[in-house]
């Protein structure tokens, strides 16, 4: 069978509901609430719809289709806020969830920071970022490429054993924000992905590892023949893993694990964490928390970015940031509600980051092998051992042991640990192989050094 990537239009099945129809849900349920007495409301009505297919060794495992649809409504009485939602679009439904919402509003203690976003922060336009490649994919066709992408990984070395199976998966959406403001918008968008995970090796000497491929279009995924032999080949790679002993040594986050990093920085700054004081980086605008080598950009406008918006989920049009400049933090993650506790404005980030993106010092991976010298590349980590509030960092971890800048032999049943702050200060290095495949994206990074816990 012929497998074609090429996204094209959707069948109409794929959604119920033209965005039109959204759009009038939305203003119904907008006008029904400022008619039964909120002084302001907002209103976020969308609709999904997905296909995964997972094969195991050769055989279909699961063949599973996702449907649904959500509205969800806040209501202001004044200060007081109140929230409802249901998966029903009728105009019962419509006028219920509201009623649900206002009745909740009048039981609610009222909050000097609720509301709406200020109405001259609001998205007025709103630039196409080309967010949505629906791809039209029949079961059988999403069944013979996790064959392939699998078949793949076994073709690699006759060590391979066992499959955890391969994946496709496709899955759109669409959705309409509005509020009283006069505010009205949304879009359609799209992600799909292949995946494929197996295991090396018998007995206690088995190794697993994988590898994807995530994207809006499914002509920018890699080919399936590559995931499948790329998680073949990286799960070869860690037999004959050993274990070291307990010191202190440099240590390189290849890209995939390193991207964490960047997790734990959003989190970090992020307005919640920050007027709550839960973080370790509480008051740290302005001030220099990582290595003077380190540039960090916000950006919700990558065309076909899996963290693109041109508004953020208040409405609040979104903007090209650097966060991070000469590593001096230049500005936090906020919403509203979480600018008005700080005395500050909202970023336009109310539900999170977007994409960002980590600048590199030009090194390839196995330059930063060269300048670590002897140390541990980290290509896996385990457990969440990680404490926001002071920045203490204690991880599961296994990777290879480098000795003069060359890969030596595979590590495992480690533990790597410092803290945060340091981490971030210590940066040697950022390399050039950066992983596009997600919303944070960056290359390997090379910390001067981290206590490892081995033997």
């Amino acid at each position: 069978m012929t497998i074609d990537l090429t996204a094209r239009p959707a069948s109409a099945t794929r959604f119920t509901h033209e965005q039109s129809q959204l759009q009038q849900l939305t203003q119904d349920v907008l006008k029904y609430a400022r008619e039964r007495g909120a002084s302001a409301c907002e209103a976020d009505v969308s609709e999904r719809f997905g296909l995964t297919v997972t094969v195991r060794r050769g055989e279909v495992e699961t063949i599973e289709y996702n449907r649904d649809k959500s509205m969800g409504v806040s209501v202001y009485l004044g200060r007081c806020r109140g929230h409802a939602s249901s998966s029903d679009f009728s105009p019962q439904a419509m006028r219920a969830t509201a009623d649900a919402a206002l009745s909740i509003a009048k039981f609610t203690a009222s909050d000097d920071y609720a509301g709406l976003a200020d109405e001259d922060q609001l998205a007025r336009n709103i630039p196409d970022l080309s967010l949505f490649h629906p791809w039209d994919l029949a079961v059988e066709q999403a069944i013979e490429l996790a064959r392939v992408c699998e078949d793949a990984a076994f073709g690699v070395d006759k060590r391979i054993a066992n499959s955890e199976g391969a994946t496709v998966s496709l899955q759109q959406s669409r959705f309409v924000y509005g509020n009283s403001h006069g505010f009205l918008g949304g879009y359609p968008s799209s992600r799909n992905w292949i995946s494929c995970a197996v295991i090396a090796g018998t007995g206690d000497a088995m190794q697993r590892d994988d590898w994807y491929s995530s994207a809006r279009s499914s002509v920018d995924l890699d080919p399936p023949e590559r995931i499948g032999r790329t998680a073949g080949e990286r799960a070869v790679q860690r037999l004959g893993a050993k274990k070291i002993s307990t010191m202190q040594v440099p240590v390189i986050f290849e890209a995939p694990v390193a991207t964490s990093l960047l997790g734990h920085f959003a989190s970090a700054v992020s307005g919640g964490s920050l007027y709550r004081k839960s973080s370790f980086l509480v008051d740290s605008l302005g001030k220099q928390i990582f290595a003077p080598l380190i540039e960090i950009t916000d950006d919700p406008h990558v065309p076909k970015g899996l963290a693109s918006s041109p508004f953020d989920e208040e409405g609040v049009a979104t903007h090209r940031r650097n966060v991070v400049e000469a590593g001096t933090v230049q500005g936090y993650f906020l919403g509203s509600y979480s600018a008005r506790k700080l005395g500050m404005k909202t970023t336009g980030n109310a539900g999170g980051s977007h994409n960002l993106l980590l600048k590199d010092t030009g090194q390839t991976r196995a330059q930063l092998l060269k300048t670590m010298g002897r140390g541990l590349l980290v290509t896996e980590m385990m457990g969440q051992g990680i404490n926001m509030v002071t920045g203490d960092y204690s991880r599961g971890a296994a990777g290879y042991w480098v000795e003069n800048g060359e890969i030596a032999y595979p590590v495992q049943e480690i533990t790597i640990a410092g803290n945060l702050k340091d981490m971030f200060l210590n940066i040697v290095a950022v390399g050039n192989d950066i992983d596009r495949r997600g919303s944070r994206q960056c290359g390997s990074i090379l910390i001067e050094g981290m206590k490892i816990a081995g033997d």
